[in-house]
């Protein structure tokens, strides 16, 4: 018999390219599909946003190294009380009211880009991850929404109202309700992963550092999980109703209680490290940054406390109760008073900056981003704070357009209302196209030299 013909592409025994035609066509081919994969299939990547800043809920911000002053920037009005905490992402502030909707709004302009209709009030403040924006309603709901269309993925039904926000890491949501559980959730599917039940009433949101998750309970505990299975860590006990949310940071967890204290717990073993007395309940929940925890209470008081020690650094006294929590960007802690201001306070020195009138009280708690404070008012409306401003406009009304196909999804103009443009160019993330070219060229250059080295 004669020598046995080589097949096309590879050799029966030793797998090894025999003809250099067919072998550089694979290369060019393989070069050129890669490219194109990368741009279609990888998706961008986009900005997160959450409650308190970030998944361990340290209410630090990065200003853009603009440091915001007290000018109205633009006002947005809503049907009803604005106690849910804006989210910033991509250039869209996103947030609930009481009137049952969740809006997203451009942090630039004021403008509305739409909005999602819930079936109950929406106190619970938005989570963006990956394109999707999370957020709980007292219609016992989590929705799953698509940040750019506002159109719904899935909503994931609960027992009970979902006044604690999402945090969201590692492809999981993680939200709590009144059913007295908290939830580990599918991000993308919206299927159960995980439930724990606790003793009583869940409105604190958890915090995720380090594959725990940390969150507080009605029933007086806070509780330590592990992430991925919703196991039992550890459990500390208060001497009341925790209603605050935890911050994480270098290894100890710190959260408030109705019990009037801010307590320091180390994150690993649940031991207490210090509690500072308040002169009464602390349903804010701290921040910290630079070894300084910042925290509000209803005695009217922010506190700053050594993050080490608990020893009192300054406090600085409004006109009212202080449910807000703080937010801290570049040295400015931010923070609301139902004495219906929003502060702006020295972090080393505890002296006011500035303050800024709202209509009513500002139980919300502030997002800072490119110079920009963002806060919500029991006024009804959402502010954008800033220090200059270009040009004046008011938004007129148009007819709110309906989707008669998915009731929940409503697409609206902003109703009438006096905005102002800010000066800095808002950030947005770079389209793929080009965000990929400096790969995909180099990709395609190996080829090519791989190509004519065979």
């Amino acid at each position: 018999m004669g020598k046995p013909k080589h097949t096309p592409f590879l050799e029966t025994s030793g797998r090894r390219f025999s003809n250099p035609c067919p072998r550089r066509f694979l290369f060019l081919l393989l070069f050129l599909i890669v490219p194109l994969f990368v741009i279609i299939v990888v998706p961008v990547s986009a900005e997160d946003a959450m409650f308190r800043a970030n998944p361990e809920h340290t209410g630090v911000y990065d200003n853009g190294s603009i440091e915001p002053g007290n000018t109205e920037l633009w006002r947005f009005a809503t049907g009803s009380w604005v106690y849910s905490s804006p989210a910033v992402a991509n250039g869209i502030v996103y947030v609930g009211s009481e009137e049952k909707d969740l809006y997203a709004i451009d942090a630039v302009t004021g403008k509305e880009k739409w909005r999602f209709a819930t079936g109950d009030h929406v106190f619970s403040s938005p989570a963006v991850a990956n394109g999707i924006v999370y957020v709980g309603s007292e219609d016992k709901n989590l929705y799953a929404i698509d940040a750019a269309t506002g159109k719904e993925r899935w909503q994931f039904a609960m027992g009970g109202w979902v006044y604690s926000s999402p945090a969201v890491a590692d492809g999981i949501v993680y939200v709590g309700s009144t059913d007295k559980n908290l939830y580990g959730i599918d991000a993308i599917t919206g299927k159960e992963k995980w439930r724990f039940a606790t003793g009583d009433y869940m409105d604190s949101s958890p915090a995720v550092a380090s594959g725990i998750i940390y969150v507080g309970s009605r029933d007086k505990n806070l509780y330590a999980l592990d992430a991925a299975t919703g196991k039992e860590k550890w459990r500390f006990t208060t001497d009341n109703r925790v209603g605050s949310s935890p911050a994480v940071a270098n290894g100890v967890v710190y959260i408030g209680s109705e019990d009037k204290n801010l307590y320091a717990v180390d994150a690993a073993t649940g031991t207490e490290k210090w509690r500072f007395a308040t002169g009464d309940w602390v349903d804010s929940s701290p921040a910290v940054a630079n070894g300084v925890a910042y925290i509000g209470s209803r005695d009217k008081n922010l506190y700053a406390l050594d993050a080490a020690t608990g020893k009192e650094k300054w406090r600085f006294t409004t006109d009212d109760r202080v449910v807000s929590s703080p937010a801290v960007a570049n040295g400015v802690v931010y923070i609301g008073s139902r004495d219906k201001n929003l502060y702006a306070i020295d972090a080393a020195t505890g002296k006011e900056k500035w303050r800024f009138a709202t209509g009513d009280w500002v139980d919300s708690s502030p997002a800072v981003t490119n110079g920009i404070v963002y806060i919500g008012s029991n006024d009804k409306n959402l502010y954008a704070i800033g220090t200059t401003t270009v040009a004046r406009a008011t938004v007129p009304a148009t007819p709110r357009i309906t989707d008669t196909r998915n009731p929940t999804f409503r697409t609206t103009t902003a109703p009438p209302t006096t905005i102002t443009t800010p000066a800095p160019t808002r950030q947005t993330t770079q389209p793929a196209p080009l965000r990929y070219a400096l790969p995909v060229a180099i990709i395609v250059v190996a080829g090519m030299v791989v190509w004519k080295r065979h």
